[in-house]
């Protein structure tokens, strides 16, 4: 009898597959026994009187316990119920088919419109961010055709740009705007921690039903807390599937400050101890690991649009502080200029794009400094305008700035609905100049 026979003979209901059983339930984790795993492991936990199955991630070990904090609710489990272990770790299957569709943290459909087709292949959601020498160089522009952020913030194909604002101020629609005018061939859009409700909006107002080479992945906020994390490296690890495609991919992520909270419950559910404003280490080591993903290769680029809830419009506050150490460039939106009917509420002065004077003219750029120049005149000398301190003929750099003042806005405002070309925006900054 050969090797091959013996194997055939073999019935595979009848082996034994290792497994741990439940030793502690608390309200978010589960400690088991008797397997071998190691942290970030995904195991499947199985509920016998139940038929309930669940995946759960390890998220610590001690000597003969391990903590398992699950992706879906624990409700209807028992104490030995057992625990499996995944071989293949966490994937997310990628393919074309993505395009049009919304799906979960997991990569699931959950659009109602059945299967997903053409899957070419599942790729890890947990990876390492390429070496910083493979990285390619920021030298072309980025458009989004929003006025604004195309004149004086110009993005470069590969850079990460942080939204900043708080809430009810205009992310959501900013968000809208650069996803619906941009230039990328593919666009993945993270929705996390967000309310049911805002999913089927943004889709409707945001992207007028239009879903064309758009992917979409929402955790909201009832989901778990590993759901609203995984969904933030589910959208990353779709983007590098479109970018090694040879694809320039735009990565729009809302938010980063729900991210960082689902991390924040994960975190002190297993331990960690609070070290600013609630949150653990642990937050302010994952940011780096995702931000960092985006980029350029030799094939495509992936731009990434992270959006930050500012705590209370301070911009000080942990996450946006440590957002704005990683990122290329930062997008401020101010309630003061949503109060003044100023869309998008885009604070220039308070904004800025690190890689602008490497992937725009010269030209292109002295008419940003020369811009940047008028907006701080104007804004220094408010006050003395509006208590009529100020007489025309007292300063002729001040008087030529107040005389562009409401060409200015005109420029620098748009509607939701619009898109502009980036050369007819560098044409009316000059005008604007002239």
């Amino acid at each position: 009898m050969n090797i091959d026979e013996i194997l055939n003979s073999i019935d595979s209901s009848s082996l034994n597959i290792a497994f741990g059983r439940i030793k502690h339930i608390s309200t978010t984790t589960i400690t088991a026994s008797g397997l071998e795993v190691a942290v970030g492991d995904i195991v499947r936990i199985e509920s016998v009187s139940h038929a309930y199955t669940v995946l759960g991630m390890v998220a610590s070990i001690d000597d003969t316990d391990f903590t398992i904090v699950p992706f879906s609710f624990i409700d209807g489990f028992r104490i030995h119920d057992k625990v499996f272990l995944q071989k293949d770790g966490l994937s997310v299957p990628c393919g074309y088919g993505l395009l049009g569709r919304v799906v979960n943290a997991l990569g699931e459909p959950i659009d109602n419109n059945g299967k997903i087709l053409d899957i070419e292949s599942s790729s890890n959601i947990n990876k390492v961010a390429m070496s910083p020498l493979e990285r390619g160089i920021i030298d072309q522009k980025f458009a989004t055709g929003v006025k604004s952020i195309d004149s004086m913030l110009t993005s470069g194909k590969g850079q990460k740009v942080g939204i900043f604002a708080g809430s009810g101020v205009g992310k959501s629609t900013l968000m809208g705007m650069i996803v619906k005018g941009c230039e990328a061939q593919i666009k993945v859009v993270a929705l996390i921690g967000e309310r049911g409700r805002e999913i089927p909006e943004f889709i409707h107002y945001n992207l007028g039903n239009n879903l064309e080479n758009t992917v979409i992945i929402a955790a909201t906020s009832d989901e778990s807390a590993l759901m609203r994390k995984y969904g933030a490296f589910t959208a990353m690890a779709i983007a590098e599937f479109f970018r090694d495609k040879g694809h320039d991919v735009l990565l729009m992520m809302d938010s980063v400050t729900r991210f960082a909270m689902a991390q924040r419950e994960i975190g002190l559910s297993t331990g960690e101890p609070p070290v600013s404003r609630g949150y653990p280490p642990s937050v302010f080591a994952l940011l780096p690991q995702l931000m960092e993903r985006a980029g350029n290769n030799e094939k495509g680029s992936i731009t990434a649009f992270f959006t930050v809830l500012v705590d209370g419009d301070d911009m000080n506050d942990p996450i946006s502080d440590q957002s704005r150490s990683i990122l290329d460039g930062h997008i401020v939106l101010t309630r003061e200029l949503t109060e003044q009917g100023f869309y998008p509420p885009v604070n220039l002065l308070k904004s800025a794009s690190r890689v602008m004077d490497k992937v725009v003219t010269k030209e292109h750029y002295n008419d940003f400094l020369k811009l940047k120049r008028v907006l701080s005149l104007i804004k220094e000398n408010e006050v003395l305008v509006r208590v009529g301190a100020y007489k025309q003929g007292m300063d002729k750099e001040l008087d030529d700035a107040m005389k562009r003042k409401e060409k200015l806005r005109e420029f620098l405002t748009q509607s939701a609905q619009d898109k502009y070309e980036f050369n007819e925006i560098v044409s009316q900054l000059r005008k604007v100049l002239q």
